[in-house]
């Protein structure tokens, strides 16, 4: 039986490290950073969008795991996200998924979960 999406990430513990490493590399990127890099004046609001972070890509790669946040239009109304910085995210969390040397096919399926997402979150 294949493992589980989830399982390939690594589980809760893989897909925290993971999200920590992206929002690190969102924080650092020239091009996102101004959306990222107010949370570190606001460790409490970085620390809840950590953790919603984690439940969502636990819950959706088949994890125990619910997701207690807002959806995803919701979670982005008025970011007015572009086009070019959501495709620097997905860049990010590709190149974190590297890091992690998680395996070609698991990064396809996270991809295509991402790209499922954009239009609930470009230019809400």
């Amino acid at each position: 039986m294949e493992k589980s999406l989830f399982e390939r990430l690594g589980g809760t513990d893989g897909i925290t490290q993971i999200v920590d490493d992206a929002i690190d590399a969102h924080m650092n990127n020239p091009q996102v950073s101004a959306r990222f890099l107010p949370y570190r004046e606001m460790p409490e609001q970085l620390a809840l969008v950590k953790k919603h972070s984690v439940e969502f890509f636990s819950e959706g790669s088949g994890g125990p795991t619910k997701y207690s946040g807002k959806d995803m239009s919701t979670a982005h109304r008025g970011m007015n996200i572009s086009p070019a910085e959501y495709m620097h995210v997905l860049d990010d969390i590709l190149e974190t998924l590297d890091k992690h040397k998680i395996d070609e096919g698991t990064k396809k399926d996270v991809l295509s979960i991402l790209w499922s997402l954009k239009n609930m979150i470009i230019a809400q």
